[in-house]
């Protein structure tokens, strides 16, 4: 394979996405136990956003390569890893170093792709399809009949879950600007235009007795609203802190916050719970079972893509040199769908 070089963009410190930087360097070759997969699509996530303005809860020391997920094909295998492997279209999950033409990672967090599913399709359900399902299934364990909150309905996440929701029998009511509400109705989801005033409200009148869970990536001062319009036993599932995005200060407090107050809920003695969800927690305690669960988790939200229980949402197909266009796109909050960038 001669001739091929290895493109990354990186990220050089707090910055404005058109100073993204572009390096090449020879393509890696795998050690035992890994893969070199060639990239077909990755894409702008909400933590790429994060981490450009060093708001991300753990993002490595600058400068590194962003990237939180990528599709692509095998291209070699090192000591230990099947041969077979190359050339089958795989999916990894890897936080950091996706935005590269050419990325190495361990065997074992590759997930096959099924047929039928093209690289940009399949990466538009990655981060935000595993977030969304084990949110449902794992954390609240949502069961037909039930109804759900979900805030950012239309978002990267929240389309996901209203989808996978409604597919599992679920009355969903869905937060979204008026310009969606068509669009979420088109998917049995009641919506509620989170900036014409009072959401709480408008949710008790849709559900007087409380919702099952709530979906809250908005932090602060929402999460306390959200605990409030849950029904005794119901679920509170908090993950993220976009209301803090161009805040300054401590990254992490946004986040101590909500898990303190988790901890002074799941105290209460009324049956709810609520949980600071976080798609890599136990994976420092045990790797093997976190792996496992990842690849059923994002076998499952595949195979609703394929059936159609789920759409692919892309909003925009750009090269990796165009990645700060791309990210600029992605946070302009005009474009509904991924924002997916190819080799």
């Amino acid at each position: 394979m001669s001739g091929e070089h290895l493109v990354q963009v990186v990220l050089p410190g707090i910055v404005a996405p058109e100073d993204l930087r572009i390096r090449s360097a020879a393509v890696p070759e795998p050690g035992p136990g890994q893969l070199v997969i060639a990239m077909e699509a990755t894409g702008v996530s909400f933590a790429e956003q994060q981490m450009r303005r060093g708001r991300y809860y753990d993002q490595p020391p600058f400068p590194f390569v962003p990237g939180y997920d990528l599709v692509g094909r095998v291209r070699s295998t090192g000591p230990g890893v099947s041969p077979d492997l190359v050339g089958r279209r795989v999916a990894a999950l890897v936080k950091v170093g996706g935005w590269a033409s050419h990325v190495l990672v361990d065997a074992r967090d590759a997930v096959e792709v099924p047929e039928g599913v093209t690289a940009a399709q399949a990466e538009t359900v990655v981060v935000n399809g595993i977030t969304a399902w084990q949110m449902l299934h794992r954390t609240a364990r949502v069961r037909a009949g039930q109804t759900v909150l979900v805030h950012g309905a239309s978002g990267g996440v929240g389309s996901v879950l209203v989808q996978l929701a409604r597919a599992a029998g679920v009355k969903v009511i869905g937060t979204a600007s008026a310009r969606h509400h068509e669009a979420l109705r088109e998917l049995g989801v009641t919506p509620i235009d989170y900036r014409a005033g009072d959401v709480a409200a408008r949710t008790r009148e849709l559900a007087p007795e409380g919702v099952d869970a709530v979906f809250d990536h908005v932090g602060g001062r929402s999460v306390i609203d959200s605990w409030q319009l849950l029904a005794p036993g119901g679920t509170l599932v908090s993950y993220g802190s976009a209301s803090t995005r161009d805040d300054t200060g401590s990254k992490q407090i946004p986040v101590l916050k909500i898990l303190a107050r988790t901890w002074l809920w799941n105290a209460l003695p009324n049956g709810r719970r609520a949980h600071f969800y976080n798609i890599w927690a136990g994976r420092a305690l045990n790797a093997d079972r976190f792996r496992a669960r990842l690849r059923t988790d994002l076998t499952e939200v595949f195979a609703a893509l394929r059936r159609g229980d789920i759409t692919a949402r892309i909003a925009a197909e750009l090269p990796l040199a165009r990645a700060g266009e791309a990210l600029r796109l992605a946070e302009s909050g005009t474009v509904t769908g991924k924002v997916v960038l190819t080799p």
